[in-house]
């Protein structure tokens, strides 16, 4: 059963009755209004999913009513579809130009009307989806930037790695929701440093070897911190095993070739190009030039050849150097 609802706006008391009752057949909770004013004090207690309106109206005709709900930014994404017996063309352009989502003309069977307001109320589902997934990106970025600006040298390090691995990825013709997935992956890959020691992410020189068994024990810290966020799951590849090598001489498992998670195989890549390229206290960072070298020679070695490759075509084609430069 859908829980959508509709502000049905139409001073005809006949029509406005005959369509709500039609709506209701349909499962839609409908609230009416008999011009815009009306409507916009219904708003005021609710806020439809959908607004449906003529536009000849006593006190206030649809137009007006259109401008009134698109100059609050909270009803702003409301789809509004407009539903006249004006026939003349301006009317219709006049509707259109102020970005109304349809304007559907009467009479109109039910079936028509039913197609138009499922399409837009899947397209504003769509939409809301989509501004909700970059909020929540964005917020994730926030906290692992908030995480590595603990360490003054990885500044910018998370979107680097984002857009490095994605750009590989398509290269190699991954889907979207592959792509997504790499992302969240990406931007998380280190959020297991949360938990090492400032001591640790701040020394001025080679670590020791106890200090590197404390530093690689953060894949397997961040993905104790993600395992139980089930948006979060499909991240667990690459926040995990982002350090293992191709020939088996990475952590914390040791694992080898297709035995990594290829999107792990992915983000190695680009989180060690990032690495190679950003100064450190104990050694002078590479030129991208100097370290997209080291990525090939590593090839069936430290990475996997088919990575490799996919690398390099985004290098050839400067992908990569302009990533480099866009996130300094």
């Amino acid at each position: 059963m859908t829980e959508e609802t509709i502000l049905l706006v139409e001073d005809s008391d006949v029509l406005r009755q005959g369509l709500k009752s039609l709506l209701e057949q349909e499962n839609y909770a409908v609230i009416t209004g008999g011009n815009g004013k009306e409507a916009l004090d219904e708003m005021e207690v609710m806020t439809p999913d959908l607004i449906l309106a003529d536009i000849l109206m006593p006190e206030m005709d649809g137009y007006e009513l259109f401008e009134a709900v698109r100059s609050k930014p909270e009803w702003i994404s409301i789809p509004f579809i407009f539903l006249t017996a004006r026939i003349e063309r301006k009317h219709i352009l006049a509707g259109k130009r102020l970005g109304a989502e349809d304007y559907l003309l009467k009479p109109i069977s039910p079936e028509d009307l039913l197609t138009a307001i499922r399409s837009r109320l899947g397209r504003s589902q769509q939409l809301l989806l989509a501004q909700l997934h970059e909020s929540y990106e964005a917020s994730l970025i926030m906290l692992a930037n908030a995480i590595e600006v603990r360490d003054p040298y990885t500044r910018g390090h998370v979107e680097r790695v984002m857009n490095y691995a994605q750009t590989i990825a398509e290269y190699l013709g991954w889907t979207a929701i592959e792509i997504n997935n790499l992302r969240f992956g990406s931007i998380l890959h280190d959020i297991g440093k949360i938990n090492i020691a400032e001591n640790i992410l701040h020394k001025e020189g080679p670590l020791s070897d106890e200090e590197w068994v404390e530093m690689r024990k953060h894949p397997e810290m961040g993905a104790e911190l993600v395992k139980g966020i089930h948006y979060l799951v499909p991240a667990l590849p690459v926040i995990l095993y982002h350090h293992e090598r191709w020939n088996g001489s990475g952590y914390p498992y040791g694992l080898k070739e297709e035995k990594i998670p290829v999107s792990a195989r992915i983000v190695a890549i680009a989180d060690s190009f990032d690495a190679m390229t950003t100064e450190r206290p104990y050694r002078k960072e590479l030129t991208p030039e100097q370290a997209f070298n080291e990525v090939v020679s590593g090839s069936g070695i430290q990475y996997d050849p088919l990575m490799v490759e996919a690398f390099q075509h985004a290098w050839e084609t400067e992908k990569i150097t302009e990533i480099f430069l866009a996130f300094p």
